[in-house]
């Protein structure tokens, strides 16, 4: 007769083997990829590492660093965080938030996967060195750092992105919300992790991938679902 830890043992197996798929399946499908959105073709390279460009810029983000205050520091560290909900202060609606919104979440993980799958292989070809890497004894990042390619930059393609779609589906505040996708890209800058050059870049990714994705058909089913869910939630008409 098997032993009680035995049958706990096996049972949990069993949980794992048949939740692994499970868990497999919900991970967030990108709406497209860097195959039919390919900012290699889309993009003029990045400034090389000894331009007079990228000297220009470190001398901009040398500026910001002894005149950013702890306010600016702050916000910075938590636009570090890619997500819709860092719209929550334009939406200014309690009920603005995941446990809420669950079709609205899952359509945005989407979005935010499909600006990885488009922005990494670039990033991968182009291996435009970040500021604190090229240079290490100036550059003192106030956000997390990160060693992958600096342009265009990921963290703006996303505030872009989420921007444009966010913009479409509450238009009532659609300045306010596009002026905080232009600042969600901008902290990447406050924080000394990117030059404004891949702002820019990340800027004109985000559009395009927007474009791109809302022509496809099941972009445009999730969407609606996600667009009536936040709508109905937040108390504006259809």
């Amino acid at each position: 007769m098997r032993t009680l830890p035995a049958l706990f043992s096996i049972g949990l197996a069993f949980t794992i083997a048949i939740a692994s798929p499970v868990l497999a399946d919900e991970k967030a499908k990108p709406f497209t990829d860097a195959k039919e959105v390919n900012l290699i073709d889309l993009l003029p390279p990045p400034p090389a590492n000894d331009s007079a460009q990228t000297k220009q810029e470190i001398g901009q983000l040398l500026t910001i660093q002894v005149t950013r205050t702890p306010e600016m520091e702050a916000r910075a560290k938590a636009d570090a965080e890619e997500t819709i909900f860092r719209f929550a202060d334009v939406i200014d609606n309690p009920k603005f938030n995941r446990e809420n919104l669950p079709k609205f979440s899952a359509f945005f993980d989407r979005v935010l996967a499909t600006e990885g799958a488009v922005v990494d292989p670039a990033k991968d070809i182009w291996k435009r060195t970040r500021p604190h890497l090229l240079y290490p004894d100036l550059i003192k990042p106030a956000v997390p750092l990160s060693k992958s390619g600096s342009y265009p930059s990921g963290h703006t393609t996303a505030g872009t992105l989420m921007g444009v779609v966010l913009s479409d589906m509450v238009p009532e505040k659609k300045p306010a919300i596009m002026a905080r996708a232009w600042e969600f890209g901008w902290n990447r800058v406050i924080g000394g992790i990117h030059y404004p050059s891949d702002i820019e870049a990340g800027r004109i990714s985000g559009i395009a991938i927007a474009q791109t994705i809302m022509q496809h058909d099941d972009y445009k089913a999730a969407y609606e679902a996600a667009k009536a869910e936040l709508r109905q939630a937040l108390g504006l008409g259809a």
